[in-house]
């Protein structure tokens, strides 16, 4: 299966080079020139299934010319990781209401689940070229850490993640910032993740500098992520009773790649009902779902910060889709972003946006609203981002209260303990993988969001270039 840009100027490449590559050359993102599909007999045959086989069914049609031995074991080691047995576990808390844990992994966020993925098949597709890769990352919160922890120790590469300075909770930082091999980096950036994210899109497209250092992107803009992520709405899905019958997912969004997995499982087959699209005060997608104009506006520090973006990368993977893939259309729509910092939905893309899209802002008052209702209700405890997403499950379910409806479960409350305190009185013990983490000393590269800056620094540390240089 071969691989296009959004923005109909990088070549075509297969799913490997999609992998070590990230972001395309001219700015757009791959997406597969088109989604297998699954029947309805397939999707029943998965209930029962351990997690890892059924991931390694799901994703290998996308993974053509790769050998399907490397996927086998990549999918094992992954998910061996995970500290509960189903690895994505599912909670009732309400009537056709549940909340779908993805806080099992490494870091106790839901980016574990794609992120041991890739780590091992990037580590692998390196190994067998024998090359060196530079990782740098954008994060708002828990990629950076899921990277850290995919790649930390790896021979064939080294980790450089941006993320805003302050705009954490200290527990996001430390995952980062304690981690002692000398292959990781944390660099603290002022200003906001979309700051951080333009700069490492603007380092993507130094074509001289991204052959130099061997640059590849594990944010969601690989399209790794967004397939590996893809599985648990089958895996949740089906223990609900589908094929069966339709279930509907609410998203707590940021960079809009974990909502984008479940469109292209509804592309695959899956009976999905509604997508819903839960923001916090950082509410672009909302407006832009309601009135049809792209429009970031400042980010607004919350409780839940990996949604703190207003520059939703993965939008651009959809609105390609919903515009008949008419790559032309998606330039002039970010060309029209950059110029005059907004763009205008056409009409017919709009019209298929919300064919399979809903939206709902989650305010301040109302997240802390919704961890002590969820609290006093059922007795379980969730954290800001999965919050917003059980805020909107309940509005989904006042429009449609026979479809279940599955909240997705972010990260692991411990993560942000001083929200939690807030909103229910009690301070939440955080789990034993997060000892290390809360005792070990920090390193921190802090600097101005320079892209020069930047560059030097990644040029001084990165094994990659040293190689190029004839070290």
């Amino acid at each position: 299966m071969d691989y296009i840009s959004t923005r109909g100027r990088a070549p075509e490449l297969p799913f490997d080079e999609v992998v070590l590559t990230g972001l395309a050359a001219d700015g757009g993102l791959y997406v597969p020139r088109r989604y297998p599909t699954v029947d309805h007999k397939e999707i029943a045959a998965f209930a029962g299934r351990p997690y890892a086989e059924t991931a390694e069914t799901l994703i290998a049609p996308f993974t053509e010319g790769l050998p399907r031995d490397l996927l086998h074991q990549a999918a094992r080691g992954a998910y061996a990781t995970f500290s509960h047995a189903a690895v994505a576990p599912l909670t009732q808390i309400g009537d056709n209401l549940f909340v779908l844990e993805l806080f099992h992994g490494p870091t106790l966020a839901f980016k574990d689940l794609a992120m041991q993925l890739l780590g091992r098949l990037m580590d692998a597709l390196l190994e067998t070229r024998g090359l060196r890769a530079t990782i740098v990352g954008a994060t708002s919160g828990d990629t950076g850490a899921a990277a850290i922890e995919a790649f930390r120790g790896r021979a064939n590469v080294d980790v450089f993640i941006l993320y805003p300075d302050g705009r954490v909770s200290d527990v996001q930082r430390r995952q980062m910032t304690t981690v002692a091999d000398a292959n990781v980096h944390a660099i603290a950036l002022d200003g906001s993740f979309d700051d951080a994210q333009t700069l490492l899109k603007g380092l993507f497209r130094d074509e001289s500098f991204r052959r130099g250092v061997g640059l590849a992107g594990v944010n969601s803009i690989n399209w790794a992520r967004v397939v590996a992520q893809m599985v648990y709405y089958f895996t949740s899905a089906v223990t609900l009773g589908s094929p069966h019958r339709k279930i509907s997912f609410a998203v707590p969004t940021g960079n809009f790649g974990d909502v984008l997995a479940g469109y292209v499982a509804k592309r695959m087959g899956l009976p999905v009902e509604r997508l819903i699209v839960a923001t916090n005060e950082n509410d672009i997608l909302a407006r832009a779902l309601a009135t049809g104009r792209y429009e970031p506006r400042g980010v607004t520090p919350t409780q839940s910060p990996s949604m703190d973006i207003q520059l939703s990368s993965n939008f651009e993977r959809l609105l390609f889709d919903a515009i008949g893939r008419d790559s032309g259309s998606v330039v002039q729509a970010f060309e029209a972003l950059d110029r005059d910092g907004a763009f205008e939905i056409p009409p017919g893309a709009l019209r298929a946006v919300r064919e399979d899209f809903d939206a709902l802002a989650v305010n301040e008052a109302e997240t802390q609203a919704e961890i002590a209702r969820t609290y006093r209700d059922s007795g379980y405890v969730i954290d800001p981002h999965t919050a917003t997403g059980v805020r909107a499950a309940r509005a989904q379910l006042e429009k449609s209260p026979g479809t279940p409806v599955v909240a997705l479960s972010t990260a692991h409350p411990a993560k942000f303990p001083d929200a939690i305190e807030r909103a229910i009185g009690l301070r939440i013990e955080p789990p034993p993988r997060l000892a290390p983490v809360l005792e070990g000393k920090e390193r921190i590269a802090r600097m101005k969001r320079d892209s020069e800056t930047v560059k030097r620094f990644i040029l001084e540390h990165a094994r990659a270039a040293r190689v190029g240089a004839g070290a």
